[in-house]
């Protein structure tokens, strides 16, 4: 073992590559002599001269792989995506059952230098990370991808957080994308792109075994892929291919190459005396790792109202999960097209109503249109952010953004008439454009589009306290939250609550639902300025103040005079509870303007 003058182990910082053959023991059983000299062959044409000319050496061989050191994770990565290539290349004309193909993971670490081998923690994650790459992939340590990250003309697909066999703790690990290596099983012919929102609902499992609970199981499967396929721009596999699998083992990343989609939605039933527990989970079929998981534990009563509640919450969870994860993908890409910008803009918008994610999400929606002015997705995009501003207040130039909007929504409804989001904003473009009967019907149509879009629920409520019909707001509102209690704009349903309970002098009860709404979204002004009038009409005058400076700190542009410029409703009994609310802010110090 190497020493320095101390006579202590000599230790370098160094990124670390360990690769194997993938299969290699079914390969030498099937043909030992050609399977090693088809690898000495790869070896001595392909990935020894990657390694050299990316400055690593080889330390050793270890029968079916090696392990090489690297100076830098930058030329470590652009060597094994180089011989990775080659040897795919070199294998292009072989049977599929002979063909070698390496796994290879990288890691930057300490090591201790021997003079024919190194050692260390950095060695041995480099090999486990080796030991989760797919045939022909490459799986990288966080501390790997931060120095390789915008240095590399590859794609990385995030795999989080992984315990790997032996190590202590987890590592974050990512992966170079499937498309910049080619197919390691089919490269001698073109692959068709998987769908970005494309997702197969497997056939739930019957746990308990009661052969009556298979109608109900069945059911939930067959729902979700009818109302997922409702969700504008996915691509759902239809029952009868997701059926085939019913009953045998899955192997997700196997489903996912078989049908071309990125996520699975699997789950389980299981019945126990007058209670059922429903267990699902989404997954992500090109790295079979977890993304989000939901439980229901449910008394058992009308099975198939049962079966609505659970099918609706999952339809609208699935919703934004997927966009996070579309828009992380996205955030990845060094040459995003307008889809990828379309995902990245609802990622910002669902951060919160704020000024700035807005803003944010605007600018993604508006670049999508400079790539494809025909993006209907990011067009009604667009839309409700012009949309979103005028509701909230943000802005000074409520009415013009709201025309904004209702010209958009109309051009994406004559490209697709069958939107159910576009058809739910220009209904809310009407409720607040003082034309709410129109805005509610509109919102109809969008709910017998897309049964499960919780938001028109909420804002049919809204419409109705526009009309001076308050009292029936709350019903919607808990309609809404019914189909999606965690949904990201609950908070703002709340205040559509509040909003009729004030004009209804019903104070106290404003505030509970304000308070709810403040703890659902801290960060929303509005919601602090409704509470700061809803606390001077109870009498908590420091409160309501308190109130009114967080409002303020959050948006301190907002005035009464703005609140009052969009003229959503000209109803008496609203104008009247309005006159009331606009009253109480001013005496909390919401400024008039």
């Amino acid at each position: 073992m190497a020493q320095d003058r101390s006579g202590r182990a000599e230790r370098r910082l160094a990124a670390i590559m360990a690769a194997d053959i993938a299969g290699y023991s079914r390969l030498m059983h099937a043909d030992e002599e050609g399977t090693h000299a088809r690898l000495t062959t790869l070896l001595g044409d392909a990935v020894e001269p990657a390694i050299a000319e990316h400055g690593g050496r080889v330390v050793k061989h270890t029968g079916d792989g090696f392990l090489a050191e690297f100076p830098s994770a930058v030329e470590a990565v652009r060597a094994a995506i180089h011989f990775q290539n080659s040897v795919r290349d070199l294998a292009a004309g072989e049977a599929e059952d002979r063909r070698l193909v390496f796994r290879v993971g990288i890691n930057i670490g300490d090591v201790i230098v021997d003079a024919h081998d190194i050692f260390g923690d950095g060695v041995n994650i480099a090999a486990r990370l080796e030991g989760i790459a797919e045939p022909g992939g490459i799986c990288i340590s966080s501390s790997a991808y931060d120095n390789v990250r915008g240095k590399v003309t590859v794609e990385f697909e995030d795999l989080g957080m992984q315990n790997l066999k032996n190590i202590a703790r987890p590592v974050h690990v990512f992966a170079v994308v499937r498309e910049a290596l080619g197919s390691p099983t089919n490269a001698d012919s073109a692959s068709t792109p998987t769908p970005r929102w494309s997702i197969v609902v497997l056939p739930f499992s019957n746990i308990g075994g009661d052969p009556e609970q298979d109608y109900f199981v069945d059911g939930v499967t067959e729902s979700l892929t009818t109302d997922l396929s409702r969700i504008s721009g996915s691509f759902v596999i239809a029952r009868n291919s997701a059926f085939s699998y019913k009953g045998k083992p899955i192997d997700v990343r196997q489903v996912g190459r078989e049908l071309n989609i990125r996520y699975v939605l699997e789950g389980s039933v299981q019945r126990g005396g007058n209670r059922f527990r429903v267990n699902v989970q989404l997954i992500d079929a090109e790295t079979g790792n977890h993304i989000w998981a939901e439980r229901f534990d449910k008394p058992v009563a009308d099975l198939f109202d049962v079966q609505d509640e659970i099918v609706s919450r999952l339809a609208n969870t699935l919703t934004s999960q997927l966009v996070e994860v579309e828009a992380r993908r996205a955030e990845r890409s060094l040459h995003p097209d307008a889809t990828d910008l379309y995902f990245q803009g609802w990622a910002a918008a669902n951060k919160g109503i704020t000024l700035e994610y807005m803003t944010e999400a605007y600018g993604f929606f508006d670049r999508a249109l400079t790539l494809d002015p025909s993006n209907i997705e990011a067009l009604v995009g667009k839309a409700s952010i012009d949309l979103g501003l005028a509701a909230n207040h943000l802005v000074d130039d409520g009415a013009a953004r709201l025309a904004v909007a209702e010209t958009a929504l109309n051009r994406a409804l004559s490209l697709d008439p069958k939107h159910a989001r576009a058809h739910m904003f220009l209904g809310v473009v009407q409720i607040y454009s003082n034309r709410a009967t129109q805005g509610i019907a509109r919102c109809e149509q969008a709910l017998a589009l897309d049964r499960n879009l919780a938001n028109a629920h909420g804002f049919i409520g809204l419409g109705k306290n526009f009309l001076g019909r308050g009292e029936e707001t709350e019903a919607h509102v808990k309609e809404a939250i019914r189909l999606s209690p965690r949904d990201i704009y609950a908070y703002w349903w709340m205040v559509f609550v509040a909003g009729a309970k004030l004009q209804s002098n019903a104070d106290e009860e404003a505030v509970t639902w304000l308070r709810r709404s403040t703890e659902a979204n801290p960060n929303w002004p509005l919601s602090h300025f409704l509470l700061a009038a809803a606390l001077t009409l109870t009498g908590s005058s420091d409160e309501a103040r308190a109130a009114a400076r967080m409002g303020l700190a959050l948006d301190p542009g907002f005035t009464l005079r703005r609140l009052r410029s969009l003229g959503a409703s000209s109803n008496p009994t609203f104008l009247a509870g309005g006159k009331r609310i606009a009253g109480a802010m001013l005496m909390a110090g919401v400024p008039e303007g």
